[in-house]
């Protein structure tokens, strides 16, 4: 039975993740500094208190899983709107360089609409609203997508569009092509569900797929 690691498992699109992934019946490993806060019980939900920045942690949570999706969230505040972050490349280097020392080799990335050469694709006033206020942190998620293309790992980049609340409706589209890229909204639930699938199948080995709803 595959055995999934979810590195920033207790909210958003990693909290999904986890709950998606129970329901289909996998094994998951939720990896958090709040581990402890997931308000879900699964018998096959492991709860393990963690930090992405710590070489220690991940090794510790690379530990006997299968697949490693990584979805990390930054702080959204005037801060990071003006100066950015490096939270995204230096925990991808580190989750890296674990994978590739002594760890499993699937590795499935989470950046979002905007990321690497999906910006150009971005008109109108979504692309104002990027620029006014997500740019300087996507910069670093475009040194992160570089840092999971350049690896030896098995890997698939997810781009979300615009993320929503709500349950998932098992209905998004995934835009492999990029002439089809666009800005649209999706449920993080049913990212959730995309990821596990993802994880299942592994339709998108080495790509860089958009998903909107």
């Amino acid at each position: 039975m595959t055995k999934i690691l979810v590195i920033g498992a207790s909210r958003g699109i990693g909290l999904e993740t986890v709950r998606c992934a129970l329901e289909a019946g996998l094994e998951v490993r939720a990896f958090s500094r709040h581990a402890d806060k997931i308000a879900l019980q699964d018998p096959k939900l492991e709860k393990l208190a963690g930090d992405a920045l710590e070489a220690g942690d991940i090794e510790r949570a690379l530990s006997g899983v299968d697949v490693v999706i990584q979805v990390l969230g930054a702080p959204h505040n005037l801060e990071t709107v003006v100066s950015g972050t490096h939270l995204f490349s230096d925990a991808t280097r580190v989750l890296i360089d674990s994978m590739e020392g002594n760890g499993p080799k699937r590795l499935i990335c989470v950046t979002g609409l905007g990321a690497g050469d999906s910006r150009m694709h971005l008109k109108g006033m979504y692309r104002l609203m990027f620029t006014l206020a997500l740019a300087r942190m996507y910069d670093d998620k475009d040194v992160q997508e570089r840092m999971v293309r350049n690896s030896s790992l098995d890997w698939t980049i997810v781009r979300p569009g615009l993320l929503t609340d709500g349950r998932a409706t098992g209905v998004y589209q995934v835009l492999e092509k990029s002439d089809d890229w666009r800005a649209a909204s999706i449920r993080r639930a049913d990212v959730g569900l995309f990821l596990v699938d993802e994880a299942l199948k592994g339709n998108y080995r080495g790509k860089t797929p958009v998903i909107i709803g």
